[in-house]
């Protein structure tokens, strides 16, 4: 997507000459800076690391005139006016303390991108939450494009906001994932309307405490104009609600699996339904689709179809697009997939539930269960999960780092449920992992990998470790049919 000239009308502040410190290298401070440094200010870019890719990527910068200091992320430049940092740099950071002192004001990328918006730019539907949030803005994205609105899915999901709002293309609206690190740089955003998914403690390393980072995803309802929607099962997100300083007439709407009160959109007899965004909210409610349009019609994924809907409900969309959309959408890999079934055991990669909320969510989507388990718990702890999900699990097999922390919670809660634990941390680990839990399972159950930790010990990232269970579950199968 190309950028377009930024004419000095569109601008609330004039950026020629102006002193700006990017913070951070990578997805959101390379386009930061050379969007700044085409807007004629004077750009400098900070970053700790001082590896071979980012030497590659300073030489690029610094050949269109961006000055790049690497292997110092600590020091205020001389003469910095502004910092604008991307999401990660936790504020901590010594660079944002220099900036307090220095009265310098710091903004992320999306608050960048927000200031830079034009005349008559596309309204924000706005998503958070602990887990979800990527499958709720394409969900409503695709809703969006089934009204027929020029819309994208962009934010936290790897299309730059500042792309969408300075390209070439213009939009009717557009569905925005916002994480809890980029709410809490970005004090000016007013979305349209805005919903957080559910309230969960992680990240508690970067935000300091479950209320730093309850209160920078509550930050998304502040300015809001239409619509707040939160989940009615999750009190914390109402009391966001409650505590946001909105614009004069925006509503509160709840979304439940339950059957909806007034200003609620809900679940009756297999039916989504509206009883928000309807003429007589106390008697009258407005079906919007089936559960079976939502694939796969988890409860948590039914959860995230009514978030996406309230928040179209609140742009002025028909029930018929809310149907539509929903049928259209499938959601990105390794988020509760159906890889195989071998032998009448279902196997089913949830890699993406990398914290114990969302592998709760999973777990509770299915019955009985061979749960494959474990990685880097990020300081998690399982009783709770364990807890809760115990009288489904047929069998558990465990992996990575922290998995005795996991061993440990099924001693106490399930003890009388069977674990394997598999010390190993080679490229085979979860090739044994899955014959494991082949050797568990019964015609009936679902082999789920729902790992409730991060990847990073044994594999790059939780796509990795997800394909690596899918391709493990396929040889399984072909061995099957051999």
């Amino acid at each position: 997507m190309g950028i377009r000239e930024v004419s000095t009308d569109q601008q609330a502040a004039d950026w020629q000459g102006r002193h700006v410190t990017v913070a951070g290298l990578g997805v959101s401070g390379i386009p930061a800076a050379r969007v700044l440094h085409g807007l004629g200010a004077v750009v400098t870019v900070v970053n700790d690391g001082d590896d071979e890719r980012s030497r590659a990527q300073a030489a690029e910068l610094e050949a269109e005139g961006i000055t790049v200091r690497l292997g110092d992320g600590a020091t205020l430049p001389e003469g910095t006016e502004l910092i604008v940092t991307t999401p990660g740099w936790r504020p901590d950071k010594p660079l944002f303390a220099a900036a307090a002192e220095a009265g310098v004001e710091v903004w992320g990328d999306v608050e960048l991108a927000w200031r830079l918006r034009g005349p008559g730019a596309a309204p924000w539907l706005a998503v958070t939450g602990t887990n979800g949030k990527t499958t709720t803005v394409r969900m409503l994205a695709s809703i969006l494009e089934a009204a027929g609105l020029r819309t994208a899915a962009v934010g936290n999901i790897g299309v730059s906001l500042l792309d969408a709002v300075l390209g070439d293309e213009t939009y009717d609206v557009l569905a925005v994932e916002l994480s809890s690190y980029q709410l809490h740089w970005a004090p000016s955003l007013r979305a349209h309307s805005a919903v957080v998914l559910n309230l969960a403690p992680d990240h508690l390393d970067w935000h300091g405490s479950m209320e730093a980072y309850a209160a920078d995803k509550g930050r998304i309802y502040e300015g809001n104009t239409v619509a707040c929607v939160y989940n009615v099962a999750d009190k914390a997100t109402e009391d966001l609600v409650r505590e946001a300083d909105v614009e004069e007439g925006c509503r509160a709407i709840g979304f439940t699996l339950s059957t909806p009160g007034p200003s609620q959109l809900g679940v009756v007899e297999g039916i989504l339904v509206d009883r928000a965004f309807v003429e007589n909210r106390q008697k009258q409610a407005q079906e919007l689709a089936e559960v079976a349009d939502v694939q796969p019609p988890a409860p948590h994924n039914v959860a995230n179809a009514l978030a996406a809907a309230a928040l179209a409900r609140a742009f002025g969309v028909e029930p018929k697009a809310v149907r539509d959309g929903l049928r259209a959408f499938r959601p990105d890999p390794h988020r509760i997939e159906l890889v195989e079934d071998v032998d009448g055991v279902v196997y089913v990669d949830d890699s993406k539930a990398t914290n114990t909320h969302a592998a709760e969510a999973s777990l509770a989507a299915y019955d009985p269960i061979v749960w494959i388990a474990g990685g880097l718990a990020k300081g998690a702890t399982f009783d709770e999960l364990v807890q809760k999900s115990a009288e489904r699990l047929r069998g558990v097999v465990l992996i990575g780092a922290d998995r005795a922390l996991i061993r440990e919670a099924l001693a106490r809660h399930a003890p009388e449920v069977p674990v394997v634990e598999l010390d190993r941390t080679d490229t085979g680990a979860m090739s044994a992992a899955v014959q494991e839990a082949a050797g568990l399972a019964r015609p009936g159950d679902t082999v789920l990998l729902a790992p409730a930790c991060a990847s990073m010990d044994m594999f790059a990232n939780y796509n990795k470790r997800g394909e690596a269970f899918a391709d493990a579950v396929r040889a399984l199968a072909a061995t099957g049919r051999a």
